[in-house]
């Protein structure tokens, strides 16, 4: 493997995997890798046949950070022509959901990268962090925001202020990280996972999602409203027909995303 980021063959029916690959950067987030990221991703949210999404990096490194090298010198009006933060747009808007695979570290723009997915499985011996505060600029990938949403204002305050890192351990019992495996077990629990999910009905999954994220910042009224709107469409698909006579009928529902 040759090219920064690659999407490997499927390891399940209706499972994508697209990991970083710069072993020689602890997987740093240069743009080459944002770009072909987002590029990966909005070609899989028009792919029928991927129904989940595992993003993952190396067993020393998910992501380690922004390529700091590659932004040093940079100016004000140059990182506005970048237009990194319209990546880290498209790399959130992906409907599918996208599982995070996490070994080593996930720091900075990683961490940030993490928290775009939707569920974030960690190795044990994972570390995460937002050390941007350490070479004199805040987190700039939505970490300030997310992590906010993610953990509290306390927690939050802590890790961006001290920049200081900490376990997987911690992060799952803050809330930042949805399960806690052992190392050598990160990959093969993501993609099982992401297998469970994309044998379900893809219209129904993707509506948690979309009314989940859209709902975390509106009122209660609202998002419940939301809610209710997307159960009553769903009623419109041959999905939930199927799944409905399924269990009545106590067999394996077979569902098509219609």
């Amino acid at each position: 493997m040759t090219a920064p980021v690659v999407l490997l063959e499927r390891p399940a029916e209706g499972v994508a995997l697209i990991r970083i690959n710069r072993p020689d950067a602890r997987n740093a987030l240069n743009m080459e890798v944002r770009k072909l990221l987002a590029q990966h991703l909005t070609e899989l949210a028009d792919d029928a046949a991927t129904r989940c999404i595992v993003l993952t990096g190396n067993d020393k490194s998910f992501a380690a950070g922004a390529d700091i090298k590659e932004m040093a010198g940079a100016g004000p009006i140059e990182m506005i022509q970048r237009g990194t933060h319209k990546l880290w747009r498209m790399i959130a808007a992906c409907p599918k959901p996208v599982i995070a695979a996490i070994n080593g570290f996930a720091l900075g723009g990683g961490c940030e990268l993490a928290m775009t997915c939707d569920i974030i499985i960690a190795g044990e011996s994972a570390r995460f962090g937002q050390p941007e505060v350490k070479i004199g600029i805040i987190p700039g990938g939505g970490g300030t925001q997310r992590l906010t949403r993610a953990v509290g204002k306390y927690k939050a305050m802590k890790i961006c202020l001290t920049g200081e890192l900490f376990s997987a351990r911690e992060a799952f019992d803050m809330g930042l990280v949805s399960e806690l495996v052992p190392d050598a077990e990160v990959e093969k629990r993501a993609v099982g996972m992401a297998q469970q999910i994309a044998a379900l009905a893809p219209l129904a999954v993707q509506q948690i999602k979309e009314v989940l994220l859209a709902g975390q910042d509106a009122s209660l009224d609202a998002a419940l409203r939301l809610e209710t709107k997307a159960i009553q469409v769903l009623f419109a698909s041959q999905d939930q027909k199927e799944g409905m006579a399924a269990f009545i009928e106590k067999r394996k529902p077979k569902f098509q995303g219609k």
